[in-house]
């Protein structure tokens, strides 16, 4: 079984920044990595989605606040998350999609690996 081991989460205040790291397997393949949220009674949606160094995705709702990145040496997906705001505190997922489905990779529909999620809270 595929493991996405996801750290970084936490609080900070309105205007605050936090780093989500995403460490994923050596032998994960031909797949895009991506990170997902989920805030209590809504459903879950795509944040961004990296592939390779090529290609990135973010969503409309965090778009100039937050960035994805990769470190191929270390096999590690990083999102970068500044200016945030109480609507992004939520359960937030590290994920994996294959990529065949690049076109797609907002979709959570689109995922095939999960990690455990690492918790975003924003206060003010």
């Amino acid at each position: 079984e595929v493991q996405l081991a996801e750290s970084g989460g936490g609080s900070v205040q309105v205007g605050g920044s936090l780093r989500l790291s995403c460490e994923a397997p050596s032998t994960l393949e031909n797949v895009y990595m991506g990170w997902f949220r989920q805030a209590p009674g809504k459903e879950r949606e795509g944040v961004a989605t990296i592939r390779g160094n090529l290609a990135t995705t973010i969503a409309r709702s965090v778009k100039d606040r937050f960035t994805i990145s990769q470190d191929d040496a270390s096999n590690t997906v990083y999102l970068q998350m500044t200016n945030l705001k109480p609507e992004d505190t939520a359960m937030y997922y590290c994920a994996a999609g294959p990529i065949s489905l690049w076109y797609s990779s907002l979709s959570p529909a689109s995922i095939t690996i999960w990690g455990q999620g690492t918790q975003v809270t924003v206060s003010s």
